[in-house]
């Protein structure tokens, strides 16, 4: 082993006969590994849950939403057909469903509540979207043409106070002009089904009924508000986007995930982002106090120091030391920050439910949050990024102790020896 190693560990470990300021040495290295592990293992857990956010916010919301939308001038598509055979051409589009989506407002006895409703075909609808996975309760094959059956999200039939069974009052905006007044369109719809998509926008704010149910209701014909696509690859959506623009008429607008739900995904971009640096900025707290610790360790070794400088070592051997006694640290502190902010990414499911019953408090609000549960996505480039960037912090936190140590002059240093 090389000396300046063998003196670096020697510097570093707690003696148990070390005894005064040694003792105080050897409790500043301790918080400096201490310090270095709880920031590391704070980004670990920092950035695997925006990860898992970011991921599981997309899944959802394209479980429920299209890859890409079409849809006609003023909210109204004649021939759908045509426009979805020629969506289907592309290489990239895998299916195509006609939907109408419109607003209206459910009453069962005393609750009344605003919702979003979407009249779909569901042997289509199941090929662009996910909604028989998300199934709860009935059927989503149970809607069928004139029957007026509608599935509503959990939260909108808890809202409701509804099981399926039960039967709902829709009442559509557009009114009937009588000579009297104008009536607001009423139509009853039987619950055939409650899904769950753990998207609190949509469990508590979406209806869906047949399409042609719906056509019946809104009065549109055989009109549509447009047609979803699903792609093979979800990120290739506004290329795809572009290349339909081209090649439909020109009164057809084309939208896509990234554009109709930018905001979403933005904010949780800008909040990585700034997390990222501010918990970065911890670990280089932590990491610069290992300065301190060599400052202090360098003047309570100025003797040893010197007697190395007799004996023949270089001042870059002496700054070796403690570079190595810093790294040495820091590596400590990375080993048990990863360890630990792994342990904890990993098992976020076990550990937030447990803290809420423990403290009788709600740490996760999907009302606040848009989805039901905590996400968690631990990626090695993040790990690899977290422990480079903070062994190099460290790393430049030696530097200016190791050098102060390699300018000690020994005649100075013995004098008073």
């Amino acid at each position: 082993m090389r000396y300046e190693l063998l003196v670096g560990l020697r510097y570093t470990r707690s003696r148990k006969r070390a005894q005064g300021r040694n003792r105080f040495i050897s409790f500043i290295s301790l918080v400096s590994m201490l310090g270095t592990g709880l920031g590391v293992a704070a980004l670990i857990v920092v950035l695997s849950v925006m990860n898992g956010f970011q991921e599981e916010l997309r899944t959802r919301i394209l479980g429920v939403a299209s890859h890409i939308q079409i849809s006609g001038p003023g909210g109204e598509l004649e021939s759908w057909q045509q426009v979805a055979d020629d969506a289907s051409r592309h290489p990239d589009v895998r299916a195509a469903a006609p939907y109408v989506q419109e607003q209206a407002m459910l009453s069962f006895e005393q609750a009344v509540h605003g919702t979003l409703v979407r009249g779909v075909l569901p042997d289509a609808e199941d090929k662009v979207a996910d909604f028989a996975r998300h199934m709860r309760a009935g059927s989503f094959g149970a809607l069928q043409p004139g029957r007026f059956g509608i599935i509503l999200g959990r939260d909108l039939a808890f809202a409701l106070r509804v099981q399926v069974g039960d039967k709902v009052t829709l009442i559509a905006p557009q009114g009937l002009v009588t000579p009297a007044a104008v009536l607001p369109r009423v139509k009853q719809f039987e619950v055939v089904g409650i899904f769950e998509a753990g998207m609190y926008e949509y469990d508590s704010g979406l209806a869906l009924v047949h399409m042609q149910d719906a056509q019946v209701l809104y009065r549109l014909d055989e009109r549509v508000s447009g047609v979803r696509l699903k792609l093979d690859d979800l990120f290739a959506a506004p290329r795809v986007a572009r290349e339909l623009v081209g090649s439909m008429e020109a009164d057809l607008a084309v939208s896509d995930w990234t554009r109709s739900h930018a905001n979403f995904f933005r904010a949780v971009a800008l909040e990585k982002t700034m997390m990222t640096i501010i918990l970065f900025l911890i670990v280089a707290v932590a990491a610069f106090n290992i300065v301190s610790t060599l400052v202090m360790a360098v003047q309570e070794k100025y003797a040893d120091i010197a007697i190395l400088r007799t004996l023949g070592a270089s001042p870059g051997s002496i700054m070796g030391i403690f570079v190595l006694q810093g790294a040495i640290i820091g590596l400590v502190g990375l080993a048990g920050g990863v360890i630990g902010g792994l342990l904890l990414a990993n098992n976020l499911d076990v550990i937030i439910p447990a803290l809420e019953t423990l403290t009788g408090a709600t740490l996760w609000n999907k009302e606040i949050y848009y989805i039901s549960e905590l996400p968690s996505k631990v990626l090695t480039s993040d790990v690899v990024t977290i422990v480079s960037v903070s062994f190099v912090l460290t790393l430049v936190a030696t530097l200016y102790p190791s050098w102060r140590a390699s300018r000690v002059n020994p005649a100075e240093a013995l004098r008073y020896e």
